[in-house]
């Protein structure tokens, strides 16, 4: 029996002496099964002595034995993890208040669940410890153990006031120091830290674990050369876990030192935390490649620093820009400049940054913004700068290189400086030229008048003034455009420029349409003279001076013009060839326009005039009295072409022969097929008027008043008011008094809507109104042209009316038209715009197989120029691309690339890169993104497509930053695309996301 036993029985027989022998006989029992509980419990087997404790608690009469039981059932239910242990204690505190054993309780829980690692536990019991009642030796192992509990539950400073307490504790004083350290060296507190650590460093169960701390310490603390001995000792232990800290604490310290060749093997043997580096790991391996010469490799470290806004990002930007200069890759280095001169961590590198962005903007231009907006932005940043007259005339420049003059004009406006004013000048001719080649001569004459209000360079007036006469005679102000071209001429004596090569040839036609037919002659003439070489505009003019000497009835040269015309063959020839037989027949020699009317016929079987030719073949037989041969190329004529204008003239010719031979019946036959099949047209008036004299002298003039009433067209009414109207309306028109000739056609429409000039009132109306830009108000009269008989105006009415739909963009209604067009036109231009046009109509309502094959009718006319054959390559590459036949798309952009101008050139330069990025030629890829960026900046949609094609060609390059970079500058900078941002958010969420898998210091969406 123990002694504690013993002195326990003794106190328990002392206490209750006066006791019968009956209970003696049970207390003594009662005694034996608590001692064999707690034998039981001493031996840990805790679930029998808890039994056997209950049993005894049960039996027992003696308070104290109860109150003993119930303390070791409680500690039992403890050990034991029983659900209601906590309970059982805090109920034998309640039921036995008084007991001695009410501390101990608290104590002896708490120093179980202490140790058995359960803090958290331990500390809620160590709480109800009443340390008062602890003697010294107990204080000491309560201090020590609450201390530690806190500092396991993470309570710093309940951890700190116990531990304090025991540090000079002889059992628990290391211990404490220890762990009093290493909470001062959490809590970056190295000095106190590192005053624990040494006066512990000595024992040997804290050595090989102090080393690193107080390595790290030294480091902290600025004490490099310490740092490296103590981690350099530690690491030659070969502590694998230990190796990634310590290689960075050896490596940082080199690179503090400015050692890097020393740093960079130790920075690259550091793995991360969980495996992963952050922006400040890649930066400082960076800078040390870079420090070193190796651009390469200190780029490759730079650019996994993914979207970081501090000053060691900024930092890192500048020196990357730096390398990328070194390597000679300039856009890239455009990026980072720009990325570090947007941050004002560091002013001197936010400045410094600035300026190389600047002057890089120039250099190679700028997908983001105008590179005169970032040379001026940087004038109006630092207006103190030692590089201002550098950067001023980089910026004058610039307004030209840059090519967007629209932007650069916008930034202009109301800058005064000279300078700034002989930008302006040519800016203006620029962009006015610009949008001339995109046919918007009203804003194009704009501009001119501009660059023309500011005469600073005389080249360019001179410029300025030609173009401004070109766009007044596509405006059909062919006075205007007169005066022009002879001011332009003046001024070229002083200034050479390329238009002076061609200012006779755009003189003659001034002229010419003016109807001054011996100037235009005598100026086509000093054209051809001067110029052999261009032979499209030479074969021109040897047509347009054949014509006018035609329209002057001087035939011989007129002749002579034409063959010369034939010759050059730069044209088809069969306009000149009919024209020479035209002015054959003109000179008297009746016979060669016959035979000459004939060959044509029967070589040209294609050509557009081929039933002009038929119809003046016809006049020409009826003329040698071949009146059978008439009737047969009349009847030919009708035949194969009976959609032509001529039919019906030829019609009413076959009645005038019949007519003359006294056939009479036959004469009314053709003349009432005239009426009927093309009302309203003036052949249809002239053979009612000529069948009216036919009934008169037959004598049947009621059968002629039966047959008249059902013709629409004619009315009973006073024919001598009707052409008195007319006539008045067709003088105004003749005199170019625009507003009065428009009054007076509708007062003859609305007067007069059968009347016998209702078909020509209604097309010179509409093209008074098409003139004056009332294109509205034109088209009802062009349709009611289109939708009456075959006339001579309804080519151009078609053309006209069609031109109205497509502006609209109403397709639907334009391509009937067109179709008609197509087929009906007699001018090889009208053919070609129809088709054209019908390409276009055709791709816009997603008829992508009908848009190529349009587009390859286009391109199979030879004599059509640049700006069309670029746009059928294009219509040919966009269907392509929509119905997925990508080789096909890219050999149309190819050809596109060689021909096109403007918008159309950006395209195709952005399918160029495109196309080379999906062969996975990346670089090449970006470097026709960057031509792109430089030459067509203005073309904003392309430049955004292209930077994000740029992204990732880098990202396949390995180079994250630049990547995202662009990608985030095309998502600030082009919120107008919504296409194209929601592919550069898309393609950022997938690179952040693989990037974030080796960088802790990149936010994703899901962070």
């Amino acid at each position: 029996m123990t002694n504690k036993i013993k002195m326990f029985l003794l106190v328990l027989i002392g206490f209750y002496l006066p006791i019968s022998a009956q209970q003696s006989a049970a207390y003594t029992s009662d005694l034996v099964d608590f001692q064999k509980a707690l034998t039981l419990y001493n031996n840990q087997q805790y679930q029998a002595s808890q039994t056997l404790f209950k049993t005894v608690r049960k039996q027992a009469e003696n308070d104290v034995l109860k109150s003993d039981c119930a303390y070791y059932i409680a500690n039992c239910a403890v050990r034991l993890n029983q659900q209601n242990a906590d309970r059982l204690v805090e109920d034998f505190v309640a039921e036995y208040p008084t007991s001695t054993k009410r501390n101990t309780a608290f104590v002896d829980v708490a120093d179980y669940y202490f140790v058995n690692g359960k803090f958290p536990y331990a500390l809620k019991w160590y709480n109800k410890v009443d340390e008062t009642s602890l003697s010294g030796k107990e204080k000491e192992k309560f201090y020590f153990n609450y201390g530690y509990s806190a500092f396991s539950a993470n309570d710093k400073k309940n951890a700190k006031k116990y531990l304090t307490r025991v540090e000079n504790s002889k059992e628990f004083g290391s211990q404490a120091k220890y762990y009093i350290g290493y909470m001062a060296y959490e809590g970056d507190d190295y000095e106190q830290a590192n005053q624990y650590f040494e006066q512990v460093g000595d024992q040997e169960r804290y050595k090989e674990k102090l080393s690193y701390y107080q390595a790290d310490l030294n480091f902290k603390l600025g004490k490099f050369e310490e740092a490296i001995k103590l981690a350099k000792e530690q690491l030659a232990k070969g502590d694998a876990s230990e190796v990634s800290e310590l290689s960075k604490i050896i490596g940082e310290s080199y690179f503090n030192l400015k050692e890097y060749e020393a740093a960079i093997p130790f920075l690259k043997a550091y793995k991360g935390k969980n495996g992963k580096w952050n922006n400040v790991d890649f930066y400082q391996l960076g800078y040390a490649y870079y420090k070193q010469g190796d651009y390469e490799s200190a780029i490759s470290e730079f650019n996994k620093i993914i979207g970081g806004r501090d000053a060691t990002a900024q930092n890192a930007y500048y020196h990357l820009g730096e390398s990328y200069i070194k390597l000679g890759k300039k856009q890239e280095a455009l990026n980072a400049f720009r990325n570090a001169s947007q941050m004002a961590y560091d002013l001197k590198i936010q400045e410094d940054a600035w300026l190389n962005y600047a002057k890089l903007s120039y250099e190679i231009g700028n997908p983001y913004q105008p590179t005169p907006q970032v040379l001026a932005d940087y004038l109006d940043k630092y207006p103190k700068t030692g590089y201002r007259e550098e950067i001023e005339t980089l910026l004058i420049d610039s307004y030209i290189t840059s090519k967007n003059y629209r932007e650069a004009l916008d930034l202009l406006e109301g800058k005064k400086s000279f300078e700034n004013k002989v930008a302006y000048q040519k800016v203006a001719f620029y962009r006015g030229l610009e949008v001339y080649n995109e046919g918007n001569y009203l804003e194009a004459e704009s501009l001119f008048n501009k660059s023309l209000s500011e005469p600073r360079d005389n080249k360019y007036t001179a410029r300025a003034t030609f173009w401004k006469a070109e766009t007044d005679y596509n405006l059909t102000n062919y006075d205007d455009a007169l005066v022009g071209f002879r001011q332009f001429m003046q001024q070229a004596l002083s200034a050479s420029t390329p238009e002076n090569k061609n200012i006779d040839y755009n003189l003659a036609y001034a002229y010419f349409k003016l109807k001054n037919y011996p100037q235009a002659a005598q100026y086509f003439n000093q054209f051809i003279n001067k110029n052999k070489e261009d032979k499209v505009r030479l074969n021109d003019a040897y047509l347009r001076l054949g014509d006018s000497y035609f329209v002057s009835s001087d035939y011989s040269s007129a002749i002579g013009a034409y063959d010369n015309a034939i010759s050059v063959n730069e044209m088809d020839s069969d306009y000149p060839f009919f024209q020479k037989a035209l002015s054959a027949g003109y000179a008297g020699q009746s016979s060669k326009k016959i035979s000459e009317l004939e060959q044509f016929i029967s070589k040209y079987t294609n050509s557009k005039l081929r039933d002009d030719a038929m119809y003046e073949l016809g006049n020409s037989y009826v003329k040698a009295n071949q009146n059978d041969k008439a009737m047969t190329v009349y009847d030919r004529l009708a035949s194969e072409y009976r959609m032509s204008s001529f039919v019906p003239k030829g019609l009413l010719r076959q009645g005038l022969v019949y007519y003359n031979g006294n056939n009479n019946e036959q004469a009314l036959t053709k003349f009432k097929k005239v009426a009927t099949d093309y009302a309203g047209t003036p052949e249809a008036i002239q053979a009612v008027s000529t069948a009216k004299l036919i009934y008169i002298d037959m004598g049947r003039v009621d059968e002629y008043a039966s047959w008249v009433r059902t013709l629409d067209f004619v009315e009973v009414t006073d024919s001598d008011l009707d052409n008195a109207t007319y006539q008045a309306a067709e003088k105004q028109y003749l005199d170019n008094n625009t507003d009065k000739a428009i009054k007076q056609f509708n007062g003859y429409l609305n007067q007069f809507p059968n009347g016998l000039h209702v078909l020509q009132s209604h097309f010179y109306v509409a093209q008074l109104y098409y003139k004056q830009g009332l294109v509205e108000n034109a088209a009802p009269h062009y349709k009611y042209i289109v939708e009456t008989s075959q006339n001579e105006f309804t080519e151009e009415a078609l053309s006209k009316l069609s031109q109205y739909h497509l502006e609209a963009k109403n397709w639907n209604a334009a391509i009937p038209l067109l179709k008609r067009l197509e087929v009906e036109a007699g001018l090889p231009q009208n053919v070609v715009f129809a088709q054209s046009n019908l390409m276009k109509a055709q791709y816009q309502l997603e008829n992508y197989n009908d848009a190529v094959a349009y587009a390859e009718k286009v391109l199979a006319s030879s004599k059509i120029d640049n700006k069309i054959k670029s746009d059928a390559h294009v219509i040919i590459a966009r269907s392509a691309i929509k119905l997925g036949d990508e080789a096909k798309a890219k050999t149309a952009y190819a050809k596109v690339e060689t021909i096109a101008t403007g918008e159309t050139a950006a395209e195709a330069l952005y399918y160029n890169a495109y196309f080379k990025n999906k062969e996975g030629e990346f670089e090449a890829s970006n470097t026709s993104v960057q031509k792109l960026a430089k030459d067509y900046s203005g073309y904003k949609y392309y430049s955004a497509k292209g930077l994000v094609l740029m992204a990732k060609n880098f990202y396949a390059l390995n180079d994250a930053f630049q990547a995202t970079y662009i990608l985030e500058s095309v998502i600030q900078n082009f919120p107008e695309f919504d296409d194209v941002v929601a592919e550069a958010k898309t393609e950022l969420a997938k690179i952040k996301a693989e990037e974030a898998k080796t960088n802790a210091s990149i936010q994703t969406e899901g962070n």
